[in-house]
């Protein structure tokens, strides 16, 4: 009876385990495989050992590539962390129509990429866009190039990352009304202003939650793609040719499967280090309920 309960089980289960191992398990296990490739896609692959990973290291342009990411990753996280939740403390102040702000801030967040991106590059045209009229309007005679220069291109993009956190902020409007009531309350007792009860009590309280949106902006960040791909295509001058661009346009650009493959482990291993080494740190920030 168990070994048919089990066999009926994987019977419904099947279509799951299928894409699981189709769509996933193998997928990872060939690009392991072709890592150590050359392998141009239309042609057999050729065991080539580590010449890949020699060749990437001797690469200009994938260190360009990585310290485009890397730049974007150190401002971008950061930043967007600390903008949602500056929204959600002021999102979560008991004022009329508090609902219908909340909306609108939300709603950047579910606006498709390519919808988003084309729209953003009207907002930092140099010569027409919204961003540069305001500046001109308030006395800056020579507004930033934006998008078009290259010591401008990144942080346009950091600002456009701050439009689209309304996602996050909803995630700690959540965390905000958990909070006790009592602690706040206990604190105004005491002569705690807003900034100290701040300080005390929300950020220690809200630090696993705020660790969670830092991690998977962390991840999502060396993933960097879409944004950089519609409005820029790397431009100018490689400034904001991220590493999953330059991953993408070794594997559908010029059909080195092989070499991209290489590169996207590289990736994982960059990816894996640096929220193992967010999670190593985070024990004398991070409060948990008992702890």
């Amino acid at each position: 009876m168990n070994r048919r309960n089990i066999l009926v089980g994987l019977a419904f289960i099947s279509p799951c385990l299928v894409g699981f191992l189709g769509l996933t398990v193998y997928p990872v296990l060939a690009s392991f495989y072709y890592s150590f490739c050359d392998y141009m896609i239309f042609e057999k692959p050729e065991f080539i050992g580590l010449e890949n990973y020699r060749e990437l290291f001797s690469d200009p342009l994938f260190w360009t590539a990585l310290y485009n990411t890397c730049y974007y990753t150190a401002f971008a996280v950061p930043g967007c962390v600390a903008f949602a939740f500056l929204l959600a403390l002021i999102l979560n102040l008991k004022v009329r129509g508090m609902a219908y702000y909340r909306t609108i801030f939300f709603l950047p967040s579910i606006v498709p990429v390519v919808a988003s991106s084309v729209l953003w590059l009207w907002i930092l045209n140099p010569q027409i866009g919204f961003l540069n009229r305001a500046l001109s309007g308030l006395g800056i005679a020579n507004p930033p190039g934006w998008l078009s220069d290259p010591a401008w291109s990144k942080p346009a993009l950091i600002l456009m990352s701050l439009w689209g956190v309304g996602g996050t902020v909803v995630i700690y409007l959540a965390a905000l009304q958990d909070i006790p009531v009592q602690l706040y309350e206990a604190a105004q007792l005491d002569g705690a202003n807003a900034w100290r009860r701040t300080w005390h009590i929300t950020i220690p309280t809200m630090s696993p939650v705020l660790l969670f949106t830092f991690i998977m902006g962390l991840i999502g960040s060396f993933q960097y793609f879409t944004q950089a791909y519609v409005m820029t295509s790397g431009g100018p001058s490689n400034s904001t040719r991220f590493y999953a661009f330059y991953l993408f346009d070794n594997a559908f650009q010029y059909f080195r499967m092989g070499y991209a493959s290489a590169m996207a482990w590289i990736l994982f291993l960059i990816i894996l280090l640096a929220t193992l080494a967010v999670f190593r740190l985070s024990g004398r920030f991070v409060h948990y309920g008992g702890r």
